[in-house]
């Protein structure tokens, strides 16, 4: 698959991003050469390999995991301080849905 300047442009406008010229032509490149490297994974006989749900499936039940539990938060004042901008006690962020 050739992903094109026009692909990269449409992508970095979704994501609300500027490129430079420069990036877009190393974004094309790279974003390139990771699907011609899942092609290549894609032609891997998989038949036999069994479905893992997680990675930590065989290992010990507690090895990685915490009980859920409630826990205190960080106090409203405590957030707001590091807010660029504030409305009363919200965070004041711009829109970004705008169709």
């Amino acid at each position: 698959m050739k992903i094109t300047r026009k692909d990269v442009e449409h992508v970095a406008a979704l994501a609300h991003l500027e490129l430079a010229p420069e990036e877009i032509e190393r974004m094309a490149q790279q974003l390139d050469s990771i699907l011609g490297y899942i092609e290549k994974l894609n032609e891997l006989d998989t038949e036999k390999v069994e479905p893992m749900a997680q990675v930590l499936s065989e290992s010990r039940a507690d090895a990685a995991l915490r009980e859920d539990a409630e826990r205190a938060g960080l106090p409203r004042e405590e957030a707001l301080k590091a807010a660029p901008e504030k409305d009363g006690t919200f965070f004041k962020v711009p829109r970004v849905v705008e169709k």
